[in-house]
């Protein structure tokens, strides 16, 4: 059983739409001046896709850390250090309140501003600068495409899957962006990606054992962030407490009792997800540079 973070359990899942996903960014790269990459500014990581580089053909990149407002901004600020430090363009956004995004259309054009004064030294007018949207499940793509169209353009939902098929979305009169669906890659070298993407909802919960990936979770904020516990479900962790101990107490104190008598826990893993998504946790960030990036 998995009784603390450093514990980890394999997820996978790469349904058949995600191969033909592929295969339609292959197809249309070349259509589009530069790629922006959606992460989860909560796991800066585990939320990019490796195959991507390959993918995109060498074009421009500008990094997209979506759902700040739900990150530790303590931890974010490390990872600001770091993404400078390796020289990629990027740009921390919510796209529910939608701060951050107004920023979006300049980043682009400073990332194609070889492309643009190309253009202005012959004398020609500005040219539509045409962008691929890419990203993982659920990683908010849709809603950021959205508020920076200020309009609803892409179908949105939350849940990973939503958008299936490529559809091109004017941002301004200079700017338009290619939607792409979620795509994740087949295989995670490292079991913690998968744990991770899980968590936050990228894979979906009934593709994982909720309340394994729920303990695991529970231990990790045990280590990183006990003060979440203990204002959300109203006690504090032992230090012996092991994970599924931790959402045993939690479903103890939230009254979720099965016929028997015995604690549901499988139900308090599913709250504990949703209410770690929705912000009720409090701004909690599962990976860290000085751990993730040795």
């Amino acid at each position: 059983m998995q009784e603390s973070p450093d514990e980890k359990i394999n997820i996978s899942w790469f349904p058949g739409h995600m191969a033909k996903a592929r295969r339609m960014l292959e197809e249309n790269i070349k259509l589009v001046d530069a790629v922006c990459e959606i992460a989860d500014a909560r796991i800066p990581l585990s939320s990019r896709n490796p195959d991507l580089a390959g993918l995109t053909a060498a074009k421009p990149r500008l990094l997209i850390f979506n759902r700040a407002d739900l990150a530790d901004p303590n931890i974010t600020a490390n990872w600001r250090e770091y993404f400078k430090g390796n020289k990629e363009p990027f740009i921390e956004t919510d796209s529910k309140s939608g701060a951050g995004i107004s920023g979006f259309p300049r980043a682009v054009r400073e990332l194609l501003k070889e492309k643009l004064n190309k253009s202005a030294s012959k004398g020609l007018r500005p040219p539509v600068l045409r962008v691929m949207v890419v990203g993982i499940t659920n990683v908010g793509k849709s809603s950021f495409i959205n508020r920076a169209a200020k309009r609803k353009a892409a179908p949105a939902a939350d849940r990973p899957g939503v958008t299936r098929g490529k559809q091109w979305i004017t941002v301004d009169s200079g700017l338009e962006l290619l939607d792409t669906p979620g795509l994740l890659w087949p295989k995670f070298d490292d079991p913690e990606t998968g744990e991770l993407l899980a968590i936050t909802g990228a894979i979906p919960n009934e593709m994982t054992d909720a309340a394994e990936l729920a303990a695991g979770f529970m231990a990790r904020l045990k280590k990183y962030y006990p003060e979440a516990i203990k204002s959300r479900y109203d006690f504090i962790p032992e230090d012996n407490d092991s994970g599924h101990e931790l959402l045993q107490k939690a479903a103890k104190r939230r009254a979720f009792l099965m016929p028997g008598g015995d604690y549901d826990i499988e139900r308090m893993a599913y709250v504990l997800f949703d209410e770690f998504r929705a912000g009720k946790l409090g701004r909690i960030s599962l990976e860290r540079p000085d751990i993730r990036t040795k």
